[in-house]
């Protein structure tokens, strides 16, 4: 940390980042670095819960995943943040044949997370600066603050007394400005696992130490696209096929694509597992052309499997960032099934996608009225920041700014954690 920041007094509050993929805590102190292990010595703790049926109990991030993948019989929930500004928070869902809230499942997570940040740090913590995305639901200001509005209240149900919030890619700034040796005019690129979020900001190291910075802050932007919708697209147009997307019935009508599209979206799988869609599934296999895919199809279904695949997806989309095709070992669904997934089929997916992200960087620029050219540097930070048709887009609509890239996961924790301090101060 530079001098801006205290070497002798622990922060009052701390930084929270519940991401959609990942979330981190991080706290000012005279210690340690401000990103605090939560998990097997990692900053990161992945934003998924696993209700263990055969043991009863809950499990969180990592070890979430490892024990769905290690086949223990439960039920896997991921991309929780989605549930914000969606029609599903009031609602609930049945775990291992108990009814659970969607508020009770993010305060679970949440809560977690601030038991975990609290260990770490060896003190409690009541107050917290809260990412937010600068839109949880597009072109809907009600909607979008009833979703703060919801994660406040979760957040002080789990025990946080005080809670305020910064737009995410602000935070990602000020986590940058420590780097600075001189006065730059930067556009934040946020690609998280659920939006993608954008803010033009002057940044020296003069102006860090100055409490209100909202005159530094030229515009703000953003979009309800980010890596589980790279995901989705990937899922639809290369793997689902596989199992039957867009294959025909003997009356020539297409295979339903609607548990295909569920498939694809994290926190829509496990509706795929009911009974009714399992009944369902069986007068369309009797009706397939191409019963080998509708198999692979109910093999998946009847393993409850979803969120396996959509695991091999992320892990495509990651490795088409440096690689032009990786292979997927899919032998859970048919024994020696290999399948190879091309950078080029993903790009030409997600094209859309991008254009909008796109769309999202000129609309920041107009607002701010700003030219392109006149941004010094494009920092960019978040786990799908990498992929690599991005970046091109990024390029042509800013040709003469330096690319920064942050720390993809950890930037924006650690940037809540310096506005936890210039709001709160020691305590």
């Amino acid at each position: 940390m530079n001098t801006a920041l205290p070497h002798s007094a622990w922060a009052r509050a701390c930084g929270i980042d519940f991401g959609t993929s990942n979330s981190t805590a991080a706290w000012i102190n005279p210690l340690r670095p401000a990103l605090l292990e939560l998990e097997d010595g990692k900053v990161t703790l992945p934003s998924a819960v696993f209700f263990n049926a055969e043991e009863e109990r809950t499990c969180y991030g990592r070890r979430a995943l490892a024990e769905y993948l290690e086949g223990y019989e439960g039920r896997l929930m991921r991309s929780l943040k989605s549930l914000l500004g969606s029609s599903l928070i009031d609602g609930q869902t049945e775990v291992n044949g108990r009814v659970l809230p969607f508020r009770a499942l993010l305060a679970s997570f949440i809560g977690e997370l601030k038991r975990r940040a609290e260990h770490a740090a060896g003190r409690s913590v009541d107050t917290a600066v809260f990412g937010r995305p600068v839109h949880f639901v597009d072109d809907d200001a009600a909607a979008d603050a009833k979703a703060e509005q919801t994660l406040q209240e979760v957040a002080q149900a789990v025990g946080f007394r005080e809670v305020s919030f910064q737009y995410e890619p602000i935070a990602a700034a000020f986590h940058y400005e420590q780097t600075l040796t001189r006065e730059k005019l930067v556009l934040v690129a946020d690609i998280g696992g659920g939006t993608s979020d954008f803010s033009i900001i002057r940044l020296s190291p003069q102006r860090m130490s100055a409490a209100e910075r909202h005159s530094d802050v030229l515009a703000n932007a953003g979009v309800h696209i980010g890596g589980t919708d790279f995901d989705k697209y990937l899922s639809l147009a290369q793997i689902m096929p596989l199992l039957g997307l867009g294959s025909r019935l003997r009356s020539q009508a297409d295979v339903p694509s609607s548990y295909y599209f569920n498939l694809a979206t994290w926190h829509t799988i496990n509706s795929t597992y009911t009974r009714k869609v399992w009944q369902e599934l069986q007068d369309v296999y009797r009706d397939a052309c191409e019963k080998d895919k509708l198999a692979r199809l109910l093999r998946l279904i009847e393993e409850r499997a979803g969120h396996w695949l959509a695991i091999q997806t992320e892990e495509a989309k990651i490795a088409l960032s440096g690689a032009e095709r990786h292979t997927l070992d899919l032998s859970r669904l048919e024994p020696g099934l290999l399948h190879a997934v091309l950078r080029s089929a993903f790009e030409t997916a997600i094209d859309e996608l991008v254009g909008q992200v796109g769309h999202t960087v000129a609309r920041v620029l107009q607002l701010a009225q700003i030219p392109a050219e006149r941004i010094d540097t494009l920092f960019v930070t978040g786990g799908s920041s990498g992929i690599g048709l991005l970046r091109q887009r990024f390029a042509q609509l800013l040709p003469q700014a330096e690319l920064v890239e942050g720390d993809l996961f950890g930037s924006i924790g650690a940037g809540l954690a310096i506005a936890a301090w210039r709001r709160y101060g020691a305590g």
